[in-house]
């Protein structure tokens, strides 16, 4: 079989397509007289190529048709002619075709074997088409030689232009940067073949932006085209890119894309104040850590760039005053350090400077990146309370002072030019008792009431000093300790129980006591114990000074009993080491109980006892009657015994 087509010029010419082998060093046209070996395709068209046959995976390839894309004529656009050598030109043989686009897009003459495409083809769309031949008889309807395949390549027209698929474009470059920095790269696609011709090679130019940036036609690269090109005076440029296809030739398609770069900061200007000279006004009754005053020097960077330090550098203000950088607006903020007193000084002098505080070192050729000024700080007279010369005054009186007794005096000034008098009070709120007096015109103060160490110690009293207008009061503090005398006798530590087990041997211990004095003698208490006269004779117990502010209680003897007596009363003599000494009689109370072996208290109360069965009334009253007459001829030392219901 045959396909056959005009060449481009219009003349009809027959190609043989020819079958090679890949060990064959020549080709042999195939004719019907070759044997079994398929009859040889004719192919004839304007996009007809002699083909070869190649062996490839045991199938043939055949070589295509070429037809240009975007045909706009309004007849079917011819593509070949396909020819069987065994048609005769008698009609018996037809033509029919399969595949992709066959009736759709391809359409054959059954009868002569010519194609045409009915259809405009696009080949971004789709770039060939593979197709089937078949010459068949046209009363059988059986082939006459074997099935061919073809394509038919769609061949590229330029006819889609360079698009920017990622544009517009935003970018940013620092500024100062050098010249030839490069800024960003922007690229085109062409949906044209690149294998074909030059519709698909893009060139790019710079249609808006010079002469601030270039653009490398092949790559794409934006770059600088000035050097030092400074934020501060523009920050912004939009470029506009063109890609143009056929190596950017006459008649080559383009696109365009904006590019919008901005110039990023760097730190290329130094603080600037807006003065080079300040002057504040404060009134001398500013309290230390107030705000005197902000100042601001302008920047003209942005951000970290911008961001400055504040220092006093010089001036009579250096120890008054402080300056410091409020770090959300950059002003140097002036805080009072000390108290301003318009008598002593009514002005100050300070040289404030202003430094950056990120350099740059790449920059510091464009000069220093500070900035000084000078301020003044005018102080302006108020009328000021009276001052105490001690704004603590501590005295000291003797709680037995007596009434009228002065302990100090308290003293004030106007600080005023006018050094108006002063009259002095006692704030009673801090003396409610009413214990001291002051004198309103000297500041004297005296005691107004007997005082107590005892039951208040120290006395803290807030003094008023006052002039004429009674708006302006000054406040002073009298710290009053009342010192001790030895007006208070000593006692017991607690109030003692004391238990003597009826087991308690000779010499025992049964209590140890100690003493307590509301007093404080100034190198501290000493107490010295012993019984009281009429005690230290008795026969039960007696008493050991420790001499460690505690003394012992021991028994003397044995075989106490509570059915003979439960309660003992032992006053005992406590004397302090004062001066004059005070003593007191304390009683400590001893009860006899039963005890366990381990000596703990069991019972402390007197037993009943009951009479043994059996006697009588009579026998009861004789009983009594013999211990009277016993008790009657005792010798008299043991009337001591008689005292034991009282004392020892």
């Amino acid at each position: 079989m045959t396909l056959c087509g005009p060449k481009a010029s219009g003349v009809v010419g027959l190609l043989f397509l020819h079958l090679c082998y890949p060990w064959d060093t020549g080709c042999v046209a195939l004719s019907p007289s070759s044997g079994p070996l398929p009859r040889p395709l004719r192919l004839q068209g304007p996009g007809a190529a002699t083909g070869f046959l190649r062996r490839l995976k045991r199938s043939w390839v055949w070589n295509q048709f070429f037809v240009l894309e975007e045909y706009t004529g309004n007849d079917p656009l011819y593509v070949g002619k396909l020819h069987s050598d065994v048609d005769k030109g008698d009609g018996n043989v037809k033509y029919v075709l399969s595949g992709e686009g066959a009736t759709s897009i391809f359409i054959i003459d059954e009868s002569t074997g010519d194609i045409h495409a009915t259809k405009r083809l696009d080949r971004e769309e789709q770039a060939y088409y593979t197709l089937r031949a078949q010459a068949l008889d046209r009363e059988t309807n059986r082939p006459v030689e074997p099935e061919s395949e073809f394509i038919v390549k769609v061949q590229d027209i330029n006819d889609n232009e360079p698009k920017f698929l990622d544009g517009p474009y935003t970018a940013s470059v620092p500024e100062m940067s050098p010249l030839g920095t490069s800024v960003i790269q922007v690229v085109a696609t062409d949906a044209d073949d690149p294998t074909y011709g030059n519709s698909a090679r893009v060139v790019y130019s710079i249609l808006q932006g010079q002469p601030y940036f270039s653009v490398e036609p092949k790559t794409g690269v934006i770059r600088t085209a000035l050097p030092n090109m400074d934020r501060e005076t523009r920050d912004e440029y939009v470029l506009v890119i063109q890609a143009k296809d056929m190596v950017g030739q006459m008649g080559g398609l383009s696109g365009t894309t904006s590019v919008t770069i901005m110039l990023t900061d760097v730190n290329d200007n130094p603080p600037r104040f807006s003065h080079k000279f300040y002057q504040y006004t404060v009134p001398e009754s500013l309290h230390v850590e107030s705000v005197v005053a902000k100042i601001k020097a302008v920047d003209a960077d942005l951000g970290p760039n911008a961001e400055m330090d504040f220092r006093i550098v010089d001036g009579d203000g250096l120890g008054t005053f402080r300056i410091s950088t409020d770090q959300g607006t950059q002003e140097g903020v002036i805080t009072l350090q000390k108290p301003l007193n318009f008598e002593e000084r009514a002005i100050y002098s300070l040289r404030i400077e202003a430094t950056n505080r990120n350099i740059d070192p790449q920059f510091l050729t464009l000069g220093p990146f500070s900035d000084t000024t000078m301020v003044k700080v005018a102080v302006e007279d108020v009328d000021e309370p009276p001052v105490f010369a001690l704004h603590l005054s501590e005295m000291t009186v003797s709680e037995a002072a007596a009434v009228g007794t002065i302990i100090g005096t308290v003293t004030a000034h106007d600080p005023d030019s006018a050094n108006s008098a002063i009259r002095y009070s006692i704030d009673r709120n801090t003396d409610l008792e009413r214990y001291f007096n002051i004198d309103a015109t000297t500041g004297t103060i005296s005691t107004a009431k007997l005082l107590d160490r005892e039951v208040n110690a120290i006395h803290n009293i807030s003094i008023f000093a006052m002039e004429n207008d009674p708006s302006q009061i000054g406040k002073g503090i009298a710290l009053v300790t009342v010192t001790d005398v030895n007006d208070n006798a000593p006692v017991f530590a607690i109030e003692y129980e004391t238990f003597l087990c009826e087991s308690a041997r000779p010499g025992q211990v049964i209590q140890t006591v100690s003493a307590v004095d509301k007093d404080e003698p100034l190198h501290g208490h000493h107490f010295f114990f012993d019984l009281t006269a009429q005690a230290v004779d008795n026969h039960n117990f007696t008493l050991r000074d420790n001499k460690d502010n505690t003394a012992s209680i021991l028994t003397k003897r044995g075989g106490f009993r509570r059915q003979e007596q439960s309660l003992y009363r032992l006053p005992i003599l406590i004397v302090d080491s004062g001066s004059p000494s005070l003593s007191s009689t304390n009683t400590l109370s001893i009860r006899v109980c039963r005890c366990d072996p381990d000596g703990v208290a069991q019972s402390c109360s007197a037993e009943a006892y009951m009479l043994p069965a059996g006697l009588s009334t009579g026998a009861l009253l004789a009983i009594l009657a013999c211990i009277f007459t016993l008790l009657g001829k005792v010798h008299t030392s043991s009337l001591d015994y008689q005292y034991r219901s009282s004392s020892p």
